[in-house]
């Protein structure tokens, strides 16, 4: 097959493939937008959310089975240079087009037919990458999983990410959910107030909650190298146990010397979008923990061949979330039950926070854990209604 191009090689294995392939093709792609409440403000270093967005996907096979897929931003191309405007543009326009007529359980000829059709748009393969996986595994009676090596791990340990920026409302949400048996374990995003002030902020919730209980910060690209050189001794007096993406995604240098003056392990986001942009970081030493999300990735595969680096290189991995409904939060799901450690758990709490979720059962969240979904593909059913009344108009 030298010499033709990658939908030539995906028609000529259709050709010589059995009855599976030829029953996958892609018939169908639908795309919208979806805008969703959430309980209480989510507020990042540069931006601030009151109403999740999403880019919702439906994949019909030619065997009339169907997927479904979800792409998330946070408040527009602020986090990420896409916005779910664009997401879905670019799906009708470019990668849509691409994929009809091909079989959906080529997985590999997929993210190949996708790259080459846009560059980047990780947010918009990665939908395309959840419904091709949900059908497939709904065509086969097997979890997504599967297709990654098979199911290692059924249940995580649960992360929260405390955002509202007063640390009164934070503490006693903190508590609550402890109470609850739902998250002992925090993550509080900085970049949010002036650096006296939210470190002041951090010191009382490190009062309020307790010594015992584990906190994450996450600086979402706030701090220069001299802001750590100055604030680090304070995260460490506090017993921080991780730092996420203190420095702008481009200062992985700078990020690696920073690193190296503090005992709390950095762990890379922003930076870190696929295999490559983790093989970079981590040989400049820019962190030691990586957070996977499929929305950097591009696709379920990817993931795994980011961990894989990951690990090649000793760092830890953590579940990254983008507040992902339990449909695109299941989906991760698939992709860190396959991983043979998952060092940090997950901060999966999308589900929680949006206003009424959008699959018919949620996710389970128990005992501290998010637990596995069992169904086929990604184990969830959507919630058609629910699904129509978010739909943008």
């Amino acid at each position: 097959m030298v010499g033709i191009s990658t939908a030539e090689k995906a028609e000529a294995l259709a050709q010589t493939l059995p009855s599976l392939a030829r029953s996958t093709r892609i018939r169908d792609i639908q795309t919208w937008i979806s805008d969703v409440p959430i309980k209480r403000p989510h507020i990042l270093s540069n931006t601030n959310l009151a109403v999740q967005s999403y880019v919702h996907l439906r994949v019909q096979l030619e065997n009339g089975t169907v997927g479904w897929g979800e792409a998330s931003t946070l408040g527009g191309p602020r986090w990420a240079e896409e916005s779910v405007e664009a997401i879905q543009a670019n799906i009708i326009r470019y990668l849509a087009p691409v994929l009809i007529g091909q079989p959906a359980c080529q997985f590999e000829l997929i993210h190949m037919l996708l790259n080459r059709a846009a560059v980047r748009n990780n947010s918009a393969k990665a939908a395309i990458s959840m419904a091709i996986h949900d059908a497939v595994g709904r065509t086969l009676d097997v979890p997504a999983a599967q297709f990654l090596g098979g199911v290692v791990e059924t249940s995580f340990r649960t992360i929260w990410g405390l955002s509202i920026g007063d640390a009164e409302r934070e503490i006693q949400e903190a508590k609550n959910h402890i109470a609850a048996g739902l998250f002992n374990r925090f993550k509080i995003k900085l970049g949010l107030q002036p650096r006296a002030q939210e470190l002041e902020r951090l010191k009382a919730i490190r009062t309020g909650v307790g010594d015992d209980i584990e906190l994450i910060v996450d600086i979402n690209q706030a701090w220069s190298e001299a802001s750590c050189s100055r604030f680090l001794p304070i995260l460490e007096e506090l017993d921080i146990a991780l730092i996420e993406q203190p420095l702008p995604a481009d200062q992985i240098f700078a990020q690696g010397r920073a690193a190296s003056r503090t005992r709390i392990p950095f762990m890379m986001d922003e930076c870190s979008f696929g295999a490559t942009d983790a093989l970079n970081g981590l040989r400049v030493g820019a962190g030691s923990v990586l957070s996977l999300k499929l929305v950097k990735s591009g696709g379920l595969p990817e993931l795994k061949r980011t961990a894989a680096v990951a690990s090649a290189f000793g760092a830890e991995l953590f579940g990254g979330c983008l507040l992902e409904s339990s449909l695109g939060a299941a989906a991760h799901l698939q992709a860190f039950a396959s991983l043979p450690e998952l060092h940090w758990g997950t901060e999966h709490f999308g589900p929680q926070i949006i206003i009424d979720d959008l699959t018919k059962t949620p996710l389970r969240y128990e005992n501290f854990r998010v637990h596995l979904p069992e169904g086929p593909g990604l184990g969830l059913e959507p919630d058609l209604d629910r699904l129509k009344e978010i739909r943008r108009k």
